[in-house]
C-alpha cells in the first residue's frame, strides 16, 4: 500500500489526530542535559470556530476569516495516569497561502522553544514532508515531520541560536491504537491475506 503523502496542514493535523507515543533523542551542544526521552503526544484537531482558536486569533490579531481550523497539541510522561500538563500544551491555528494551500503560516498561542506566543511559516513538499521554519525572540527553530505509514511518523529538529545550532532533536512516533481500530486492522490484513490466497 502506498503512503498518499499529506499537502495541506489542516490534512496533517487530520492524520495525526490522536495519541502518539514519542521516543525522542536529544543532542544539545552547550551543555551535558540529556533531554532525551518518551513520552505521549495528543493531538486533537479544532474546527476554525472553537473557542480556542478565536481566542488565539484575538491574541495575534489575526483576521479569523483567514483561518481553516487548529489543532490542540499536549504532552505527557509515557504511562502517565495524570491529565496533560497545561504547562505542556500549545494550540495550532492554521492559515493556508491562497491559492497555494501546501504553503502557509500558522499560529501558536506557546512555541515549543521559547514559551511564547509564535508565527510559524511551513510548506509541504512533493513527497509530503513538512518543513515548518520558526523565528523566537533568540532562537530559529526548523522542524521536518513525516509519515512513514499511516501510524509512524517521524520528527527532526534544530534549534539555531545567534552562536550557531544549539540543539538537535529526533523523535520516532507511533499511533496508539485502541482496541476496536486494532481489531479493525486485524480483519483489514485477514481479508488482504485471503484475497491475495
Amino acid at each position: 500500500m502506498l503512503l498518499t503523502p499529506t499537502m495541506t496542514m489542516m490534512d496533517f493535523f487530520r492524520k495525526s489526530e490522536g495519541i502518539w507515543f514519542s521516543q525522542r533523542t536529544v543532542h544539545r551542544f552547550d551543555s551535558l542535559a540529556d533531554e532525551s526521552g518518551l513520552s505521549n503526544l495528543i493531538v486533537k484537531v479544532l474546527d476554525k470556530d472553537d473557542r480556542r482558536v478565536l481566542e488565539v486569533c484575538q491574541e495575534q490579531g489575526v483576521d479569523p476569516t483567514l483561518v481553516s481550523g487548529g489543532a490542540s497539541f499536549a504532552w505527557q510522561d509515557n504511562l502517565e495516569e495524570k491529565d496533560p500538563n497545561p504547562d505542556y500544551a500549545a494550540i495550532l491555528v492554521d492559515i493556508p497561502y491562497n491559492p497555494n494551500p501546501r504553503l502557509g503560516k500558522f499560529l501558536r498561542n506557546r512555541g515549543y522553544v521559547e514559551g511564547i506566543p509564535v508565527v510559524s511559516v511551513y510548506h509541504f513538499s512533493d513527497d509530503g514532508v513538512l518543513t515548518i521554519d520558526t523565528e523566537y525572540e533568540r532562537n530559529q527553530g526548523q522542524e521536518r515531520c513525516w509519515f512513514v505509514t499511516d501510524n509512524f511518523r517521524v520528527r527532526v529538529t534544530t534549534v539555531k541560536m545567534m552562536n550557531g545550532v544549539n540543539l538537535m532533536g529526533y523523535c520516532s512516533e507511533r499511533r496508539c491504537v485502541s482496541s476496536s481500530l486494532l481489531s479493525e486492522l486485524i480483519e483489514q490484513n485477514r481479508l488482504k491475506a485471503e484475497s491475495n490466497s
